[in-house]
């Protein structure tokens, strides 16, 4: 019987190939991984979607999504665009589903909507409040290790990550939320991490 399909959407600035670590020990707990790419400054969110549901067609259902940063936000906006999916679960790890003061700060500067790119204007700094409808269960995981880049440009409410607060990661409709002691690209490594999203995949909670 083939293992339980895991597909993983990077954050900004990146490619997926930081995943490898995090995706590695979830598969230690009994998943098969597979990454998505995606160009996270000049793509739209139509394109970055159509990519994201020609992956998971690939693959045997069920599919479960993990999105970091960005890469859940555009999971959001897949059952937004794209609601008919293979059945699964959602885990967003430090999205700011509720904006970023961080990117909303960068924005505010002369390079700053280059820096960004289009999605991450579109889709963090413009966008408003998000509320989840889908039947499927969609955890949440926050950092609360203040170490990061956004602290250097935004005045971020405690506590944070080190770019996102733990109040922007919460979304209407969730199943569950968790903060743990890791910071926002520290979250990528963390063996803790890993178990809490291997527990909310197979049971909808972060308690196995």
């Amino acid at each position: 019987m083939p293992l339980p399909s895991v597909l993983f959407a990077h954050g900004l600035w990146m490619n997926g190939l930081e995943t490898w670590f995090l995706r590695h020990r979830v598969e230690a707990l009994g998943f098969a991984t597979h990454a998505v790419s995606y160009p996270t400054l000049h793509a739209s969110a139509a394109d970055v979607v159509a990519q994201i549901a020609g992956e998971i067609a690939r693959l045997t259902p069920p599919v479960h999504l993990v999105g970091h940063s960005l890469g859940g936000l555009m999971l959001l906006r897949l059952f937004e665009l794209a609601p008919a999916q293979p059945p699964g679960r959602v885990v967003l790890l430090g999205s700011p589903v509720a904006g970023s003061h961080a990117a909303r700060s960068v924005a505010g500067w002369a390079i700053g909507p280059s820096l960004l790119g289009r999605l991450a204007l579109e889709e963090i700094v413009s966008r408003g409040p998000r509320r989840w409808t889908q039947p499927r269960e969609l955890g949440v995981i926050a950092g609360s290790t203040s170490a990061g880049l956004g602290r250097l440009v935004s005045d971020l409410p405690e506590p944070n990550d080190g770019t996102v607060a733990v109040e922007e990661t919460h979304i209407e409709g969730m199943a569950d939320h968790l903060v743990l002691p890791v910071t926002h690209t520290g979250m990528l490594f963390s063996q803790e991490v890993a178990t809490a999203i291997g527990a909310f995949l197979r049971n909808g909670r972060f308690a196995s």
